[in-house]
């Protein structure tokens, strides 16, 4: 089997204004890419820029985009790490363009299979809840939203802090007296705190019943994150300070985290976020898999990941849920309320809505 070519598109879904410590995302600035071979057998990508976490616009992923599609032209899909390779050699980093090739090139070897990709990858289903995340706002918006979500049939809420440490606390303290004591709530500070603030901070939400707290402070502060982790009374979850398994083992035998936060756009894929899920899982370390503002695409291969990767206990798949206007999908992930399933059809198992890509700015390489 030989690469042909592929199609890449500016795959911009409008959305409400969404807000975290480090800015605001007006629309999810995602590339969608679609990799063809000469046997007919096509697979689908697609990654969500974030710039103010991984440092790519959509405009920096559509360039490199081009230049890994004419790397793999002739090449072989089925060989992925060697393809991965491929694209490794020509530049580092970049792993949010790379998540969305890596992940085309797991759809063509599951449907090449004739198999769905979490039976590909050697998973079975189960029950996965996502949580839905509050981005910041005032602490009497951020509690309506909470309230929202409740009686829509949420359980688990993920709440964005990490602007000003006593408006912090105000926010969670109104959540938690909104939905009472029986919803559990999550906290991601999005490396918005000092070292000083995190202490502070966590000691003073403790009595607020918190599941564990994302990413406290910058990554220019990792040095400091085992003695947070130790001091903390809320247990610790790295994000940006995990990209990929190296940072996942000197997280783990620094004792800098209780948890790891695995996402595409940041490991470059499947691939990546496998080795990671394999260190976490030699320690014992629970691993959430989490999103950017990807589409049910992309959500879809993150479902089937899970479902491959029993030391994932934590979900975060709601961003076709946050404000996403439209829905250009067609097939995959299903919601049941906050409940996800996908279907048994091989590979991801989910399209992009046809009529919406004839809109969307395209180049085949």
């Amino acid at each position: 089997m030989k690469i042909t070519h592929t199609e890449i598109y500016r795959f911009s879904i409008p959305m409400e204004p969404f807000v975290i410590a480090t800015g605001t995302m007006h629309f999810a600035q995602n590339v969608l890419v679609r990799i063809y071979t000469d046997t007919g057998i096509h697979g689908i990508g697609e990654c969500s820029a974030f710039p103010m976490i991984v440092g790519e616009t959509q405009e920096t992923c559509i360039a490199m985009a081009k230049d890994f599609a004419a790397i793999l032209k002739g090449k072989d899909p089925l060989d992925i790490p060697e393809r991965m390779n491929d694209l490794l050699g020509y530049a580092d980093h970049n792993s949010t363009i790379k998540s969305a090739f890596d992940m085309a090139l797991f759809d063509i070897a599951a449907k090449n299979a004739g198999l769905p990709l979490y039976k590909f990858l050697g998973g079975q289903k189960r029950t996965i809840e996502t949580d839905m995340t509050i981005g910041i706002d005032t602490p009497e918006g951020m509690a309506n939203t909470a309230l929202k979500y409740i009686n829509q049939g949420c359980r688990i809420l993920k709440i964005k802090l990490g602007k000003n440490v006593h408006d912090d606390i105000e926010r969670v303290k109104h959540i938690r007296e909104a939905v009472g004591e029986e919803i559990t709530l999550r906290l991601d500070a999005n490396q918005g705190w000092s070292f000083d603030d995190a202490l502070f901070a966590l000691g003073a939400l403790e009595k607020y019943n918190i599941e564990f707290c994302e990413q406290p402070m910058r990554t220019w502060y990792d040095d400091k994150l085992p003695e947070l982790n130790l001091n903390s009374p809320i247990k610790l979850m790295a994000d940006e300070s995990c990209y990929n398994h190296h940072d996942a083992r000197k997280l783990i035998n620094s004792q800098s985290t209780t948890y790891l936060n695995i996402k595409f756009s940041k490991s470059g894929g499947i691939l990546e976020a496998q080795k990671i899920h394999e260190e976490a899982l030699q320690t014992g370390v629970k691993c959430m898999i989490g999103s950017m503002l990807e589409t049910r695409i992309a959500l879809s291969a993150n479902l089937h990941f899970a479902y491959a990767s029993p030391n994932v206990e934590f979900f975060d798949l709601d961003t076709a849920l946050l404000g996403h206007l439209i829905d250009p999908v067609v097939g995959g992930l299903t919601y049941n309320g906050y409940f996800l399933d996908v279907s048994d059809e091989i590979g991801i198992g989910a399209e992009a809505d046809e009529f919406f890509l004839e809109k969307c700015e395209s180049w085949v390489v």
